[in-house]
């Protein structure tokens, strides 16, 4: 079934925990796979001291332990239960590990028992093929941004920037009706975002992020600490490219002797230099940046992107869309164009050899 053919919209609950471990986000999208419809309700079920804990701990394995699994599966069915009137749920799971230069990622939590809980067909394991077939499994977002782009009547290229635990970028070419068209999309992940500062707070004043980037702005940069991150390896990878969350955790320990505040602005001052050499890989300038993702309420940390790039930097609720929601949205989008046999990312998106279509169905009548 190609792009342009037409099916029935369905509405469709899409579920992101993200690695920013702040908890779970539903939102409510309906749409056929190809075109936006509407924006529906959205929950959030946050995950508490304790629990946030147990997801720590199970970073960097490889298979989550049976409390940690129940843990993820109860928070999303819960989650779930504040909304009505969904026909389909798109699950991402919880990752945990992302090594697509080993050919692996793993994200926990099983589409079946949410299938069984909920009554409801549930999309999942979204990045599993793209890896088999040499791709990066990451970001899957970049599909949902080109239909956004669309939908918000973008006529000339536009970039997307999602700011959460990693950051990722997304520049978009909206005359290009198929998001798998060569051209029309180029995706990858910048650096890290919000997590290096996440866990600076909470090793040291017990919190879990930088409020509104109060702490950075009270700080000076170290710019030599900047500079050394920006030798990372990474960054001298062409795109599509993509990290773990714990790819850049070295970081931490050059900030080590500075200051609480100084330690934050250097960590944001990183994050915004790998914004900004990212732009650089950008086919044409984007005529905007949207920002999407936790990150767009740390305003030191918005600034500081605005400094550093050539176009205008905006959150994403200035075009009307919920920068809080968005990556829930996107797996309700990719949800279903699995289930209409649609690509969901591409060698642009991906590195993937070519366009594929991830994700596995599981129906609520099946064994989980």
């Amino acid at each position: 079934m190609s792009a342009k053919s037409k099916a029935v919209p369905l509405w469709v609950a899409g579920c992101m925990s993200g690695t920013s471990l702040d908890g779970v986000d539903v939102a409510l999208l309906k749409t056929d796979g190809v075109e936006i419809f509407e924006f529906g309700e959205t929950a959030f079920r946050g995950y508490a001291p304790a629990e946030q804990e147990m997801f720590r701990a199970e970073l960097g394995t490889w298979q989550a332990s049976e409390a940690l699994t129940e843990l993820i599966e109860t928070a999303h069915a819960e989650a779930l239960s504040e909304l009505e009137g969904f026909e389909l749920i798109g699950f991402h799971g919880q990752t945990l590990n992302h090594a697509p230069d080993e050919g692996r990622t793993y994200q926990a939590g099983d589409g079946a028992v949410l299938a069984e809980v909920t009554g409801v067909p549930v999309v999942w394991d979204f990045r599993s093929a793209d890896v088999e077939m040499g791709g990066q499994g990451a970001p899957l977002a970049p599909f949902y941004h080109h239909a956004l782009a669309r939908y918000i009547g973008a006529t000339g290229p536009v970039a997307f920037l999602n700011l959460g635990g990693v950051g990722n970028l997304t520049w978009i070419d909206p005359a290009l009706a198929d998001p798998a068209a060569p051209g029309a999309l180029l995706a990858f992940d910048t650096g890290p975002a919000n997590a290096p500062v996440n866990d600076l707070m909470r090793t040291r004043r017990g919190e879990t992020h930088d409020a509104g980037g109060a702490l950075a702005a009270a700080g000076q940069p170290d710019m030599e600490v900047v500079a050394q991150g920006l030798e990372h390896p990474y960054f001298y990878k062409m795109p599509p490219k993509s990290l773990d969350r714990n790819d850049f955790h070295g970081v931490l320990d050059a900030v080590f002797l500075l200051s609480d505040a100084d330690a934050a602005a250097t960590l944001t001052a990183f994050a915004a230099a790998s914004v900004a050499r990212a732009m650089e890989h950008c086919p044409t300038p984007p005529a905007a940046l949207y920002v999407t993702g936790g990150g767009r309420h740390n305003a030191t940390l918005m600034a500081m992107i605005a400094a550093g790039v050539d176009c205008p930097v905006q959150p994403v609720e200035e075009v009307g869309l919920d920068g809080d929601m968005l990556e829930a949205q996107a797996f309700a989008y990719l949800a279903v164009r699995v289930l209409r046999g649609l690509p969901t990312s591409a060698p642009s998106t991906t590195g993937v050899r070519a366009a594929i279509g991830g994700g596995r169905v599981s129906r609520p009548d099946e064994q989980a």
